[in-house]
């Protein structure tokens, strides 16, 4: 059985995530969306990973976000 068949996120890796909603929102959008330093001060992929990884709170807005836009 498969356990991720519902899950809209199953087979997107954060990075994909993320870099569809940079393209989508631009930095400062986001950051606004998102209130965390890593958007709004000298944003990058990789910087915005590490901490994504390790914030479980951000993440979650983050693929919140995804899901309402696409």
């Amino acid at each position: 059985m498969n356990t991720q068949a519902n899950n809209p996120l199953h087979g997107l890796t954060l990075e994909a995530i993320l870099t569809r909603l940079v393209e989508h929102y631009g930095w400062e959008e986001l950051g606004r969306r998102i209130e965390v330093r890593c958007f709004l001060f000298d944003p990058s992929i990789k910087s915005s990973l590490k901490f994504l990884r390790r914030t479980p709170w951000a993440r979650a807005q983050v693929e919140a976000l995804y899901l309402a836009s696409f």
